[in-house]
């Protein structure tokens, strides 16, 4: 057993202070992803801070519409909160599909953002792995790599972000807050998560002591039609092979708004930034939505034996579009 201090500070400076006092800690809150690396070795933080008795467990309507997860709040929670059903169906539905009800419980907003990916080459210590040990090398590029990334990879990682919660927030436009000794900043979730390039040991933007404090999720996506689709193995809370998620709105039959990201195909959740550019402004035909989709998916760069994550990705996102979309009038 690999000994390690342990602190749970009851302020957001306390806890700032002791993470930077401490090299190599890091923030504990349900444990979910933190405590199963830590038992296989991979993470061998010298140092806990236990941000469980910190304020970040409430979800605050603000003035302006929007509303403020707090970093604490369990999936289960912001899952079943009624105005998130309401105003941000997506989300809900992203979380309900992301964890079996017992990790639910458990895992926190800040955590779901922050969880390292399941590639089993970065699980597994005998495998040379670059995000686990820079400069050892990627053995899944020559391995076994059906579940990992087409999109935006690397030749250093090809691992893929295994959070649900993350598409629908990068969808939505949703923004992630930060608390450090410097004080306090957001930034899109859709900028949060990193590409791999060089370093792919580095998941986020996330300066060194920084906490995750809470997400916003802003009053111009609510109330907008949205929804998540995941592909995977197994019904039973598989990480996902491909998802989307779709915040649409329509106006005098043309798309006036789209938010799409994909998950389960790259290194971070995936902003389709070119397919909502060709959507926005365009009538939602079937040619209209096959194009977008396709032009952003010509960029991938599959391996393989993960080939097939194109076609699936293109299928989902489509089903989702259309199911977002009025059906054409007959002629």
């Amino acid at each position: 057993m690999n000994g390690f201090g342990y602190l749970r500070p009851t302020t957001l400076q306390e806890a700032a202070e002791a993470y930077a006092a401490h090299p190599g800690a890091r923030y504990l809150a349900g444990g979910t992803n933190l405590v199963d690396l830590m038992k296989l070795g991979v993470e061998r933080p010298a140092f806990l801070v236990d941000v469980g008795a910190l304020p970040l467990d409430g979800i605050e309507e603000l003035p302006d519409g929007s509303l403020r997860a707090g970093a604490t709040v369990r999936n289960s929670d912001l899952a079943a909160d009624p105005r998130v059903r309401d105003r941000y169906p997506v989300l809900s539905q992203a979380l309900l599909a992301g964890a079996s009800g017992q990790l639910r419980n458990a895992a926190t907003t800040g955590g779901n953002l922050l969880q390292r990916t399941r590639c089993p080459y970065f699980q597994a210590l005998d495998k040379p792995c670059n995000k686990r040990d820079p400069g050892s090398g990627c053995g899944a590029l020559e391995g076994v790599h059906r579940d990992h990334a087409v999109l935006g990879r690397s030749e250093r990682c090809i691992a893929t972000h295994p959070s649900d919660m993350a598409v629908a927030l990068a969808a939505l436009d949703a923004e992630v807050e930060l608390y450090g000794t410097d004080g306090t900043r957001s930034m899109p979730v859709a900028d949060f998560h990193r590409l791999p390039g060089e370093h792919p040991e580095r998941d986020t933007e996330i300066r060194p002591g920084e906490i995750v404090t809470g997400v916003l999720l802003p009053a111009a996506t609510a109330g907008m039609p949205s929804a998540y689709r995941k592909a995977r193995d197994r019904a039973s809370y598989a990480f996902a092979l491909a998802s989307v998620a779709v915040v649409l709105r329509l106006a005098d039959g043309a798309i006036e708004h789209v938010g799409l990201a994909f998950g389960g195909l790259a290194h971070k959740p995936w902003r389709a930034r070119r397919a909502e550019e060709v959507l926005r402004g365009a009538a939602p035909t079937p040619a209209a939505l096959e194009r977008a989709v396709d032009l952003e998916l010509a960029a991938a760069r599959p391996l393989e034996e993960n080939a097939y994550k194109v076609p699936l990705a293109r299928n989902l996102a489509l089903d989702v579009l259309g199911r977002l979309t009025p059906a054409p009038a007959a002629a």
